[in-house]
């Protein structure tokens, strides 16, 4: 499929028009068979030829080893199909027939399609949604390790070599899960319904976003077979020039994730400044494109900084350069600029969507039109805008120009009025709402308070006084995980529960669903209100060892721990239970005005028999066009 032409509309095809599927016909299955034997050759092959030199023999690992991981990646994306068309395309041959195209967006490709490299942005949405609760998972299981670890006072479970890799691993990969927790499943399965089009602006691209990421998976995962690295996520130069092969691991996925991001965020931003319905303006877009284009195109401009810093590192460990070695007349300064650029944006890249999908559903269970759309838009831009100017507040204790602090202190405190804007549009939005109190309006409010948390408290981090003493503290932790747990990840759970009915075609179980909100936020409210405390108290963040007197605040937040991951287990069961089991989803369960509720469940391949034609804003509710309630009881009138 293409932008400017499409597959053809499902209503017409011929049922005998599409071959049997191939189950290893590009699939994850040929990419992992062409990818694993290419690290292998890649790694030996390197070995030889850089031995031969009479190398340092850590500089042969580290060569080896980061060209084994080029292999693997390059051998995989090549395997999964991903270079196909544009190997066609050099050896010129025809152009893709209809069948072809209706083949490659996965047409009656079955289950496998999901496992294979598929151009339909639905089913690159559900790649991206299960990728995410895996990743979920995997730095959960982290975490739970390391609340075991400080469960009580003395390191008793690992050394604390392999404790500093646990802490680094569950960083990083949480940071990557909710960058892509709300712009890979809900941006690529509900945006392109939402603005009318039939797909993403490039297709391919769009899949080859999900598969970079994929590729990267592995890499990260390999870590601690080699050593894992010391660092912390942060990864900080110099200690990472001199820390295990691990480090390499690192570093490479950093290159594969941001290369999947720039890829999506080139495919967002034109999806939606090009293939909007007649009638959707930018004044009748649906929030959640607003703050899915601000943070593609936030992600465009700061990502590139931390894929530089990585490349750099790999120049410092593989062929001896000095960036960050200050006996070569290199400096950790540039590191953490470099980091830090991407590193505090970041933070909005991933809190923008969750902004969006905040009053994207607020005006659904109020049953009200968005309080101050245009306010809120000039929210989330401004935020965009002013996050790239506050970058230097992480500094504030390193000695880099003091003379710098009160500006970056200013810029840091200034952000918190576009976000406050947003605020007032989700409270006015409240505001004499008739609130219907589904799973997903219980994550809206807890999005509200949990990020209020993470809000104030980030002032006193913004502020150099205050930093100066709570630098490097668990307050700190307590501080962004309110921010990106508490705001970014209840925003998510919110987008779940509500798109789950669209993208499974089941209900999921609405009791199961409330216990499941309840013990994620008491289990969430206990263990980051511990870590506050004992934060104040003096307990640096990163140890596995610690004062008696910080035992009772430690044992509290761990066990808080623990019912958080007793939540998530009941979040998955209920999500595949219910799409085996659950009833059938109607077209619009929550009788929603945007275009995704308005086609049928499961949505056809191309999304529209007939391009819509735009004539309202997508939060008029209460007026005399509002159509019939649908979802039976439970719904309240207007």
């Amino acid at each position: 499929m293409t932008a400017q032409t499409s597959v053809g509309r499902p209503a017409h095809h011929d049922p005998n028009e599409t071959k049997p599927d191939n189950p290893l016909k590009r699939s994850i299955v040929s990419g992992i068979a062409v990818g694993v034997p290419l690290a292998i050759i890649a790694y030996f092959v390197t070995s030889g030829l850089v031995h031969t030199t009479n190398a340092d023999p850590a500089t042969i690992r580290n060569d080896s080893l980061v060209i084994a991981y080029l292999g693997w990646g390059l051998g995989f994306l090549f395997g999964v199909g991903a270079f196909n068309r544009p190997i066609q395309w050099a050896l010129s041959r025809n152009e893709p027939t209809h069948q072809d195209e209706l083949e490659l967006a996965g047409h009656r490709g079955g289950a496998w399609r999901y496992f294979r490299f598929t151009t339909d942005h639905k089913v690159v949405g559900i790649q991206y949604l299960v990728m995410g609760m895996v990743l979920f998972a995997a730095g959960g299981v982290a975490a739970m390790l390391i609340r075991l670890e400080v469960i009580q006072p003395g390191a008793k479970m690992f050394p604390i070599q392999t404790y500093n890799t646990i802490i680094g691993m569950h960083g990083l990969i949480m940071i990557v899960a909710t960058i892509i927790m709300i712009t890979g499943p809900f941006t690529n399965f509900v945006v392109p319904i939402m603005i009318g089009a039939r797909d993403m602006a490039f297709p391919r691209l769009n899949a080859l976003s999900f598969w970079l990421l994929f590729t990267a998976v592995p890499i990260f995962l390999s870590a601690p077979f080699f050593g894992g690295f010391q660092t912390g996520w942060t990864a900080y130069a110099p200690l990472s020039d001199q820390t295990a092969l691990g480090m390499d691991a690192y570093s490479l996925t950093i290159l594969f994730f941001v290369a999947s991001t720039a890829v999506a965020a080139v495919n967002v931003v034109t999806t939606v400044a090009t293939m909007r319905a007649p009638g959707m303006s930018w004044t009748r877009l649906p929030i959640l494109t607003w703050g899915s284009v601000a943070s593609s195109a936030l992600g465009l401009v700061v990502m590139p900084s931390f894929l530089a810093s990585q490349y750099l590192l790999m120049l410092d460990r593989t062929i001896g350069t000095g960036f960050y070695k200050g006996d070569r007349g290199g400096s950790q300064w540039l590191y953490e600029h470099l980091f830090w650029f991407m590193g505090h944006p970041e933070v909005y890249v991933i809190v923008l969507p969750a902004f969006a999908v905040v009053l994207e559903l607020l005006p659904v269970f109020t049953r009200k039109p968005l309080f101050g759309y245009r306010t809120a838009v000039g929210g989330i831009v401004g935020v965009s805008s002013l996050s790239m100017i506050v970058w230097a507040h992480h500094m504030f204790v390193t000695g880099w120009s003091p003379t710098a602090s009160g500006p970056f202190m200013l810029t840091t405190e200034l952000i918190s009025i576009p976000t406050g804007l947003v605020f007032l549009a989700s409270v006015g939005t409240l505001w004499r709402g008739k609130a219907w109190m589904t799973v997903p309006m219980l994550y809206l409010i807890s999005f509200l308070w949990n990020f209020v948390i993470g809000g104030v408290t980030g002032i006193y981090l913004a502020d150099v006084p205050t930093d100066v003493q709570l630098h490097g503290s668990l307050f700190v932790t307590a501080h962004f995980h309110y921010t990106l747990m508490g705001g970014g990840m209840m925003a998510f759970l919110a987008g779940v529960y509500y798109w789950y009915p669209k993208m499974s075609g089941r209900m999921y179980d609405d009791r199961l669903g409330r216990i499941q909100f309840w013990t994620m936020q008491i289990g969430f409210n206990v263990t980051y209100m511990a870590m506050f405390y004992v934060g104040l108290q003096g307990e640096p963040r990163r140890v596995g060892d610690y004062a008696a007197k910080f035992a009772v605040g430690n044992f509290i937040s761990s066990i808080g721990a623990f019912v958080i991951g007793a939540s998530m287990i009941l979040l998955w069961y209920n999500l595949i239970a219910s799409k085996r089991r659950g009833a059938i989803a109607p077209a619009n369960p929550w009788n929603a005005k945007t275009l995704e509720w308005q086609v049928p469940t499961p949505v056809p391949l191309e999304n529209f028999e007939e391009i819509p034609i735009v004539t309202a804003g997508p939060y008029e509710y209460g007026t005399p066009a509002e159509p019939a309630h649908i979802a039976g009881e439970g719904v309240p009138s207007t």
